[in-house]
């Protein structure tokens, strides 16, 4: 029993010595990208980077290396909010429509009245739907705009988590739990003109899980994008 519980114990030490000798996620990347770099391989950069960028490199090192952090997958709330915003504007296209229509109406019975005291009437039923119609339609546009924000979030999301789990498509991807790693990296580059350009890469990698299904989907450390620094 004793031997057992020694083994169990010295592979557990075993198990934290290596991981705590293993190298930081972004030499290893960053080593393989700025290598592609330097052989103008725009295929390999592409497959590291969400945006790629080429210099004429001519040397490269790390200067900064921030804190990884960790937190819960947002894509399954996005696109929940996506959803949500669409059905809000697809329900209001029909109020809008018929506040114009009253509106039109008003106008042309303005337009077609006889007497003065019918076209001031008409008149002030005019200000009061086009009033009406104002607010109704500064309503849809406030919709229509938090939607189209909200798809692009999302779909933004999704591009980045496509990225690290290495896939194009993905019927379930919107569904995925997990969590998301991120770092910030500073990078100086030498160019070939002997010029240092300061960059702050973002990386991330996503680390999910298809709960349905019981699958899990680990994904790589990538670039999402480079910052100048200036």
């Amino acid at each position: 029993m004793r031997k057992k519980v020694s083994l169990v114990i010295g592979l557990m030490v075993a198990f934290l010595v290596v991981t705590a000798c293993s190298p930081a996620p972004e030499k290893g990347l960053l080593s393989k990208y700025f290598n592609a770099m330097t052989l103008s391989d725009n295929q390999t950069m592409a497959s590291m980077a969400l945006q790629p960028i080429q210099i004429e490199l001519a040397s490269w090192e790390i200067l900064n290396v921030g804190p990884e952090t960790i937190i819960p997958a947002i894509l399954a709330d996005l696109n929940a909010k996506e959803l949500e915003l669409k059905k809000a504007v697809e329900g209001n296209i029909g109020p809008t429509v018929e506040a114009k229509d009253l509106l039109d109406i008003a106008q042309e019975d303005m337009d077609t009245a006889r007497s003065s005291s019918a076209r001031a009437a008409a008149k002030r039923k005019v200000d009061e739907l086009q009033t009406k119609y104002d607010a109704q339609y500064a309503r849809h546009k406030e919709l229509q705009q938090g939607y189209n924000d909200a798809k692009a979030a999302a779909a933004t999301e999704e591009d980045m988590t496509k990225f690290s789990l290495g896939v194009r498509e993905l019927a379930t991807i919107r569904e995925l739990t997990g969590n998301v790693h991120s770092k910030e990296v500073e990078v100086g580059i030498r160019n070939k003109a002997g010029a240092t350009l300061k960059y702050r890469l973002f990386m991330k990698q996503y680390a999910l899980r298809d709960e349905v299904n019981n699958l899990r989907h680990n994904g790589r450390w990538v670039i999402i994008r480079f910052e100048p620094i200036a």
